[in-house]
């Protein structure tokens, strides 16, 4: 890893953080406030969450766990009303790297992909559906909403995407550093009494 790499991912970090941006659009960013060219090779994903979870420990230890816990408590609470379409949560909230910047990320594995935005209007959900890439590089619809968390006293966006049901066998293989990149209903209610 060279010096020019760690300072991108220490300044992609902390827009992230403080900003709530996604990696991506967080790297581009940090390239341009640091003067470098658009070129200039990237840091890998995994070296800007080691950075994210640096800066949290630095400048947020006294915060981001409990705004971590409100994060989790609420994905639990979509969880648990999703029940039925095998939701796992992902992203920076299982991860636990959270802050009140980021949203809940949530993978439905159904029997039929409409099913779930049947059960949103049956609850009277307001969403918006987007197409994004998804596990195996295809399409997949995400259904974004907003829902208030009481601890933080503000709305959170919860995303919601959709799969099928086949698609869950490959959804829970270990990452490069042999992390689960989600986990369901039962792991989250672990994490959370821990």
């Amino acid at each position: 890893m060279n010096d020019l790499a760690l300072e991108v991912a220490a300044s992609a970090a902390r827009l992230v953080v403080e900003e709530g941006l996604a990696f991506g659009p967080a790297k581009h960013r940090a390239l341009k406030e640091l003067g470098l060219p658009a070129r200039t090779a990237m840091p890998s994903n995994e070296l800007v969450e080691a950075e994210v979870r640096d800066y949290i420990a630095l400048f947020c230890a006294d915060t981001q766990p409990a705004q971590l816990q409100a994060l989790r408590e609420l994905a639990l609470v979509w969880m648990q009303r999703l029940s039925e379409f095998r939701p796992h949560l992902g992203g920076a909230v299982w991860q636990g790297w959270a802050t009140r910047l980021c949203d809940v990320d949530l993978a439905l594995f159904c029997d039929d992909p409409k099913s779930a935005e049947i059960a949103l209007i049956n609850q009277n959900q307001r969403f918006e559906v987007q197409t994004v890439r998804g596990l195996h590089g295809d399409d997949v619809d995400v259904l974004s909403l907003h829902s208030f968390c009481q601890p933080l006293n503000e709305d959170v966006g919860v995303h919601l995407r959709i799969y099928d049901l086949d698609d869950l066998r490959g959804a829970l293989l270990p990452d490069a550093q042999g992390r689960s990149p989600r986990g369901d209903l039962t792991a989250l209610q672990r994490l959370l009494a821990a």
